[in-house]
């Protein structure tokens, strides 16, 4: 899973919780723009304990695994994401 995978659960499940980014920010003492860099993916370095805690309070885990071969629900959706801005 990749940095912009990552922020892209962390927004839906965000949204479907129906919590604004100031709100969570706010709750986790980080700026809204730090948290909307990470749902865009466009922060390079994200230190895990911020990770932890936007999961931890969004009810989110957290897990590390071997890589599979095939590729994940999040790999297919990034790449119907790229073809479709190619089109």
């Amino acid at each position: 899973m990749y940095l912009d995978d990552i922020g892209l659960v962390i927004k839906t499940t965000r949204k479907s919780r129906r919590i604004t980014q100031e709100t969570l920010a706010s709750q986790l003492h980080m700026s809204r723009a730090t948290l909307s860099g990470i749902e865009k993916g466009t922060i390079n370095e994200i230190g895990i304990r911020k990770i932890i805690a936007i999961c931890d309070a969004l009810g989110l885990e957290l897990l590390v695994q071997t890589k599979t071969a095939r590729p994940t629900l999040q790999q297919l959706m990034k790449r119907n994401r790229e073809e479709g801005a190619h089109d």
